[in-house]
């Protein structure tokens, strides 16, 4: 996929700086401002908006060392299987779905090993920007730097549309595009910052989520029974939860539902078996632990867009 252009250019040197539309950059190295014209967007106390992109499956270990100054939100555009390490801790190991948010610290390092396509948008904010975004949100002025210091995944569905919006959105009249995106960026950080100093009283009242080392156990009991019914007291099972509990534990971690999300987890091994073409979609609904073709064909749909029949053309088209 091609990322939006517009980084900066020699050639743009001599435009005053408000004539160089806001955009997203195509990103790289991983996590890092070099290439991007991120003075210009300090000085106008803007977002730095970057896309990192990669189209192979190949695995690939990517090290940033931290931004000094800026945090970064990293939000996933696609599901993506990886390993994401946080200040020498392990923070996750498996696969990660659309819409996950993670969020670095300055000068804090970070590093991944991906192991299938990625698409992740970044948005790296100075401290200007989130004391804006607090005095907006809470009416008085926070005391003190504003440092975001939960780095751990989350899937939050209103930052995921707001991530599909800001990347997909085109537009011939750079001064509207330059809205555009400075709007958005600006709810996606305002959107964080709102769950950051909101957490420990939403935690109080309704619990912690499920720790990472249960919801590992969740996910493999998930993969091995795939083919299998799978119902909410087997999940809580594997975790050593409680039907009652382990629902919303599970919520507050993944943002979905149990059912959801196993429903997720089907298609996505769904596809994996489209594209090995000695499998027909008969077997590969029965492989996958659904009643039949058309209970398939219609969860496939509602998650991908399109019947399976269509998407394996496309996707073997491709390859």
């Amino acid at each position: 996929m091609t990322s939006l252009p517009l980084a900066y250019r020699e050639q743009d040197a001599d435009i005053p700086p408000q004539r160089i539309a806001t955009s997203i950059d195509a990103e790289h190295p991983w996590r890092s401002l070099r290439g991007h014209y991120g003075q210009t967007h300090r000085q106008h106390g803007e977002i730095v908006a970057s896309r990192w992109t990669r189209n192979i499956a190949t695995p690939l270990e990517v090290v940033s060392w931290g931004n000094e100054s800026d945090h970064c939100i990293g939000l996933a555009l696609k599901c993506v299987s990886l390993t994401f390490n946080h200040a020498g801790r392990r923070l996750m190991q498996g696969r990660v779905t659309a819409g996950t948010v993670q969020v670095t610290a300055p000068a804090v390092p970070v590093s991944a090993v991906f192991e299938s396509p990625v698409d992740v948008l970044h948005l790296f904010a100075s401290q200007r920007i989130l004391a804006e975004c607090y005095e907006d949100l809470f009416r008085r002025p926070h005391a003190g730097d504003i440092v975001l210091g939960d780095p751990e995944l989350v899937r939050d569905p209103a930052l995921d549309r707001l991530g599909q919006a800001l990347v997909v959105s085109q537009t011939s009249d750079a001064a509207l595009g330059k809205i555009f995106t400075e709007s958005v960026s600006l709810a996606i950080v305002s959107r964080i910052v709102a769950r950051q100093f909101t957490a420990s009283d939403a935690q109080r009242r309704d619990g912690a989520a499920l720790p990472q080392w249960r919801m590992n156990r969740v996910i493999e009991y998930i993969d091995a029974h795939l083919s299998e019914a799978i119902g909410l007291a087997d999940m809580a099972a594997s975790a050593g939860f409680t039907r009652m509990h382990f629902a919303a534990q599970f919520r507050r971690a993944t943002g979905l539902r149990p059912h959801e999300y196993l429903l997720r987890r089907r298609i996505e091994r769904a596809q994996r078996l489209l594209l090995n073409s000695k499998h027909n979609i008969f077997d590969v609904a029965l492989s996958c632990g659904f009643r039949s073709q058309a209970h398939f064909t219609t969860v496939f749909k509602r998650f991908v867009g399109e019947t399976p029949y269509c998407w394996k053309i496309k996707a073997s088209g491709a390859q």
